[in-house]
């Protein structure tokens, strides 16, 4: 079996969660120094759309759940190695899932026990549900089966998101915030505060993780496909087909964003095509680079990052990353301009995020869960 570790996988889950890091920040910030067409409609791509359509912003959360699903083929492949049962396997998919939608909740603020307005969803509790449920899948059913249910998944949902709206809310259009039947169900079902639209809404609620599973499934597909024996198919020629997969999943979403538009908070089917195509084209290109190539020498900044992502992505709530970096950099950013004070003050922001992180790194401190 091929259970390696994948450094393009770090690499790019490293990659992916700077973002969140604060480096959108510091693009916008660096746009702004000579704003012009081309510097405002990279600025633009940082923040999220406000509703049908995609930005670069809106891939960063669909990339990590595709990558979770990336890696399980090979730890499932670990497991395996060190004489896990399927029932050990299948408590220790569980466990994680409901770990991650625990701690997405210690994110929202449940120690501080204001269960009034505690907002039960969330970025971690979304990543939890849908990678557990193609986990299971994974190592319940063959891959033809799990392929067929992922194209049931996004077709049904793509019809029920088209033709079913809130029985709550006369003549509002089943595509809209107010009209879906996303937020429908979560009025229903979902515990604890929804917070968009009046607390209506919520873009991490019950019905959108149905098609966030099939993101997690593209991801283990293409783990899959990575973990097969060189000897059967090369490096050169995995890259391949994850390039060609990437421009089906294109294609198919820039034909059918006619019926339903490509939309983040619905999670709808063509936004899982359309970053599923976006996700698979990094995958393969950090994959040929890095690991076909063997050119791994630049990655250490990204490895660093996406070998402790849940780490940062919990530590920025918890520590004053901050005030950290305004003791260090205010002094600096206060002789400067406004907008170069901002390149100044996130730039600042980025490197005590990352030096954190590369000290949990050099003592081999991993959270794992």
């Amino acid at each position: 079996m091929n259970s390696k570790r994948l450094y393009s996988l770090d690499a790019l889950r490293g990659f992916d969660m700077f973002f969140i890091m604060g480096l959108s920040g510091l693009i916008a910030a660096l746009c702004a120094l000579a704003p012009n067409a081309f510097t405002d409609a990279i600025a633009l791509q940082m923040k999220h759309v406000a509703w049908d359509g995609l930005r670069h912003h809106d891939t960063i959360f669909p990339l990590f759940l595709f990558l979770a699903g990336v890696s399980f083929p090979f730890s499932m492949a670990k497991s395996q190695e060190m004489g896990a049962s399927k029932g050990q396997i299948y408590l220790k998919i569980v466990r994680r899932g409901v770990m991650l939608i625990l701690l997405g909740m210690v994110y929202n603020g449940l120690l501080r026990l204001e269960f009034d307005t505690l907002r039960c969803a969330s970025v971690l509790g979304r990543i939890g549900l849908a990678w557990m449920v193609a986990a299971l899948l994974y190592v319940s059913c063959g891959v033809k089966v799990r392929a067929a249910l992922s194209v049931a998944i996004l077709v049904g949902y793509a019809l029920l998101s088209k033709y079913v709206g809130a029985p709550d809310v006369e003549g509002a259009d089943p595509l809209s915030m107010q009209g879906s039947l996303v937020g429908y169900i979560d009025r229903l079902f979902m515990p604890g505060k929804l917070i968009y639209d009046g607390g209506r809404f919520d873009p991490e609620g019950l019905l959108s993780a149905l098609p966030a599973v099939v993101t997690a499934m593209l991801g283990i597909f293409t783990g899959e496909l990575i973990r097969l024996p060189e000897e059967r198919v090369s490096g050169n020629r995995k890259s391949l087909y994850m390039v060609l997969g990437a421009v089906v999943l294109a294609l198919v979403a820039v034909a059918a964003k006619g019926f339903v538009p490509i939309n983040k908070m619905l999670w709808s089917s063509t936004f899982v095509c359309a970053v599923g195509a976006y996700s698979l084209a990094l995958m393969a290109l950090f994959y040929y680079i890095i690991d076909v190539r063997g050119w791994r020498g630049w990655t250490l900044p990204f490895r660093v990052v996406g070998m402790n992502s849940i780490t940062i992505y919990l530590a920025q709530r918890i520590i004053n990353f901050s005030g950290i970096s305004n003791f260090f950099f205010g002094g600096v950013a206060g002789l400067c301009s406004e907008s170069w004070a901002a390149v100044v003050n996130s730039a600042g922001y980025v490197l005590v995020c990352w030096l954190f992180l590369y000290f949990l790194y050099r003592k081999q401190v991993f959270l794992k869960i």
